[in-house]
């Protein structure tokens, strides 16, 4: 039996500049979780951290052919392997 080597997850806020991951799963519900959807915030999707704002709130993330900016707070509910 072959067993598949497990990255680390962490929140997409936790990613530092520059750095990529692929999304894991949200724990966001209701509207929030239809918002992020439709940005394109799905499993297996990768992303990349751009850059925070001067104070680190918002951050901008680089998903699919768009740069997306999100409040820390709705990226830290997003779970992503750091790639």
């Amino acid at each position: 039996m072959e067993l598949k080597q497990l990255r680390p997850t962490l929140s997409l806020s936790d990613l530092k500049k520059n750095e990529t991951g692929q999304v894991v799963y949200s724990l966001a519900q209701g509207t929030l979780k239809h918002k992020l959807i439709s940005m394109g915030f799905v499993p297996g999707i990768q992303i990349k951290m751009v850059r925070n704002a001067p104070l680190r709130d918002p951050i901008e993330i680089a998903i699919q052919n768009s740069l997306v900016t999100l409040r820390r707070t709705e990226a830290g509910l997003i779970v992503v392997e750091k790639l």
